[in-house]
């Protein structure tokens, strides 16, 4: 049975969606099976996997709301080797209104991965939307591990503390299962004080794994999306690269 990996944090702009797709890319270049999942109605993990928005007919909306609609149905092979995707579109926004009514409404992405779809893969990344709202809740009920990215930055460091509470009532109510993986540093820029201040002030957050690996700001990183892959294929010996690969190893060592 695969990994179903959760990369989640309330705070918007902390570098989630390219953890998500370049943690999977990295892991798909190791020779693991990944599949990725977009559970965040912007769709940016969808878009910079290269998938063409216009040409999804049904996406992580429907599987979320309609109980006739498989998980691996909507699931398309990306540009990548060993690498898949679930999309989604903007009508994942309005699904999570209509999956607050529902009964099991936490449960239904746990629901739909079933041992089909987590059977077939090594590891299922799961990209969550900028909010502490159902559809979080419902990759985090369905998660074996949670990575969260931080900015180290001041503002960002604010949130974190009210995700690992929503965190510790999952694991007491929903999942005990579920793990903190990491906290991983994300848009690192050593040149700076605040940089290394804020750095060193995860370590203050709790008893909580601090990744080795720190991902530090990069242009190329940035550039990836536009071509519809992973840094790991974009620029495979750019130092970015060379990071998620190191995060990548620190994650197979963690699962």
């Amino acid at each position: 049975m695969g990994t179903v990996i959760a990369i989640a944090n309330q705070k918007g702009g902390v570098g989630k969606t390219t953890c998500a797709i370049n943690l999977g890319g990295a892991l798909a270049s190791l020779g693991h099976r990944v599949l990725c999942i977009d559970l965040d109605p912007q769709a940016n993990l969808s878009v910079g996997l290269g998938v063409d928005l216009n040409a999804v007919d049904r996406g992580m909306a429907h599987v979320m709301v309609d109980p006739d609609v498989p998980l691996a149905s909507i699931i398309r092979p990306t540009k990548t080797p060993m690498l898949d995707v679930a999309p989604t579109t903007i009508d994942l926004s309005a699904a999570e209104v209509e999956l607050m009514m529902a009964i099991g409404r936490e449960m239904a992405l746990r629901d739909k991965l079933g041992h089909e779809v987590v059977g077939a893969y090594d590891f299922v990344i799961v990209d969550c939307p900028p909010t502490l709202g159902l559809l979080t809740l419902n990759a985090l009920v369905a998660a074996d591990g949670v990575i969260i990215p931080v900015q180290t930055q001041y503002y960002a460091l604010k949130g974190v503390a009210a995700l690992l509470k929503i965190i510790k009532t999952v694991q007491t109510r929903l999942n005990p299962r579920l793990r903190v993986l990491g906290l991983l540093p994300t848009f690192y820029d050593s040149r700076t004080i605040l940089g290394r201040d804020m750095l060193a002030s995860l370590h203050d957050l709790g008893d909580h794994q601090i990744f080795r690996t720190v991902i530090r700001q990069s242009v190329k990183i940035g550039e990836a999306p536009t071509a519809g892959v992973p840094i790991t294929v974009y620029e495979p010996r750019s130092e970015a690269a060379k990071s998620f690969i190191d995060l990548a190893k620190e994650v197979t060592g963690a699962h």
